[in-house]
């Protein structure tokens, strides 16, 4: 056994001088496991933890460990099993809170070529639920309006459940796909294709690409997408490699999006689950102000149910051929809703739709109001993008 020690206290100075600091680690030829433990006082300040060997990516997650093992076949939710390549390693820790005092940390590492340390198996799969019927809405034809969200977290990243965990409770509230979004990550990927079969739920691969001042989801079987470039690259490899980038929780609190871009992409988290109080006005206006040709999408942010953030609130309904979730997204064919079940107001060829919104008023992209009679009205579809409002406007669904 090969151990590597290092310790220190980061300053104000380090943090503004370089966010992410790397402490190398040699890793000899024949090594089977790489145990990595992080200490520091989580009371005073906030590390993120990561991993880069000399190939490349091998995983994070961020502050919500403070150890992981990788070995050739297993590893930490987070990190990415394989063969442990000989040669300068890397640790990576983020910067993330650094008192003013400082903060001093502990980085121990230990490669082994014996039997590798244990990796906490991961529980077995729930009971597939039974699941709430569909709701038949109005489509274009060939294609079917489906219910989903595009913004979740498992046990790979700051999360409570495991895929298979998610992907059951996703079937439960009746969703029929759920992008899986673990932070500055992509070790959940392999297991969302038999997870969603078991479960009947089409799982997305996605990432959400993580730094301090802002996160943007990439969606797409595409690999990794590297957070610690300026997010122009994040949109140019996304796009080069055939994925879809997305702008999150554009208002929050010290994770609103705050990156200079050259171009901006087409698509931004307009509501999540933050947008409590839905007469107030601040997301709409950011998007008018933003750029109002942007595609909005919708993303409840779930971690835990302990939270109280129910999976699907709100919903993306995505108008598609088949299952391409993607491509649907990518056409623009996209409504938001306050859940599953609230009214939705949809794009259906050359009309706007409204179902199950009767008394509601229907907006119109210069402000102007028609009221809304009958659980299912149709209205001329001009564009731009629209909403339905309760009496006290309330904001209940968004087109464009």
């Amino acid at each position: 056994m090969a151990r590597t020690v290092h310790r220190g206290r980061w300053s104000l100075e380090d943090r503004a001088e370089n966010f992410y600091q790397e402490l190398p680690v040699d890793v000899p030829a024949g090594a089977s496991a790489l145990a990595v433990r992080l200490a520091f006082d989580r009371g005073a300040g906030v590390l993120d933890l990561g991993c880069f060997s000399p190939a490349g990516f091998r995983g994070w997650s961020g502050g919500a460990r403070d150890s992981f093992t990788i070995t050739a076949d297993r590893a930490t939710p987070g990190y990415l099993p394989g063969p442990l390549d000989a040669g300068t390693w890397h640790v990576c820790l983020g910067l993330h809170r650094v008192p003013v005092e400082g903060l001093a940390y502990e980085l121990v590492v230990d490669t082994s070529a014996d039997a590798p340390p244990p990796v906490p198996p991961q529980p077995a799969a729930p009971p597939v639920p039974a699941r709430p019927p569909r709701r038949e809405l109005p489509a274009e034809p060939g294609l079917r309006w489906l219910a989903g969200d595009l913004h979740s977290h498992t046990v790979h990243s700051d999360g409570a459940l495991t895929v298979d965990e998610l992907a059951c409770l996703a079937a439960a509230s009746g969703l029929d796909f759920l992008a899986v979004t673990d932070h500055n990550t992509v070790s959940h990927h392999p297991a969302l294709p038999a997870a969603g079969r078991r479960a009947g739920v089409l799982l997305l691969p996605g990432q959400e690409v993580t730094r301090d001042t802002g996160h943007a989801n990439a969606f797409g079987d595409i690999g990794w997408i590297d957070f610690r470039r300026p997010a122009d690259d994040w949109l140019a490899e996304t796009e080069r490699r055939g994925g879809l980038l997305s702008v999150n929780h554009p208002l929050a609190n010290d994770c609103a999006w705050r990156h200079p871009m050259v171009r901006r992409p087409r698509f931004a988290e307009i509501w999540h689950w933050t947008w409590l109080d839905r007469r107030w006005g601040g997301p709409l206006a950011w998007w008018l102000a933003w750029d109002p040709a942007v595609l909005p999408l919708g993303g409840s942010d779930f971690h835990t149910p302990a939270q109280g953030r129910p999976l699907g609130v709100p919903t993306t309904w995505v108008q598609c051929a088949g299952d391409d979730v993607l491509a649907g997204i990518d056409a623009g064919r996209i409504a938001l809703s306050a859940g599953r079940d609230a009214p939705v107001l949809l794009r259906v060829g050359d009309e706007l739709v409204v179902h199950d919104g009767d008394g509601t008023y229907l907006v119109d992209p210069d402000g102007g109001r028609r009221v809304v009679l009958g659980d299912r009205r149709s209205f001329p579809g001009r564009p731009g993008p629209h909403r339905l409002e309760s009496a006290d406007n309330s904001v209940l669904a968004l087109v464009t």
